[in-house]
């Protein structure tokens, strides 16, 4: 059976009969007319058209400004960085002072209530020996 199909945009042939199945080849036609629901296809890219030395002046001191403009953003954001990290360097120096401090404080504070104990220890332990010596 070698049937061959025609369809108004393709045309269906069969090719060698295999004992698997069937084999055809679809050729696609080219379209005749382009219909006004259809896109036209561009035949080259829109032209730029021609800038006078002024424009080209404008755009490069835009860009420049641009630039200036980024860069002037980017030292402003590493500047906040820079003070923060001193604030947080200059918190943390102030934190270990204080606790540095406080720690001292508290051992001054024990080692004088340790001195007082051990003092009124020794003169309850004094008065104790002059009481058995009066006794005796």
């Amino acid at each position: 059976m070698c049937i061959s199909i025609s369809h108004p945009d393709m045309e269906v042939k069969p090719i060698n009969k295999r004992a698997s199945g069937q084999s055809y080849e679809v050729i696609l036609k080219a379209p005749a007319d382009l219909s006004p629901d259809r896109p036209q296809s561009l035949s080259s890219p829109p032209k730029k058209k021609d800038m006078s030395l002024d424009d080209l002046q404008k755009r490069l001191e835009a860009a420049e400004e641009r630039r200036k403009s980024q860069e002037a953003q980017v030292l402003k954001q590493l500047a906040e960085k820079r003070e923060h990290e001193r604030e947080v360097l200059h918190k943390a120096l102030e934190e270990n002072n204080n606790f540095s401090r406080m720690a001292e404080e508290k051992l001054n504070y024990k080692m004088e209530v340790n001195k007082e104990n051990r003092e009124a220890h020794l003169n309850a332990l004094k008065q104790r020996l002059r009481e058995k010596a009066s006794d005796a």
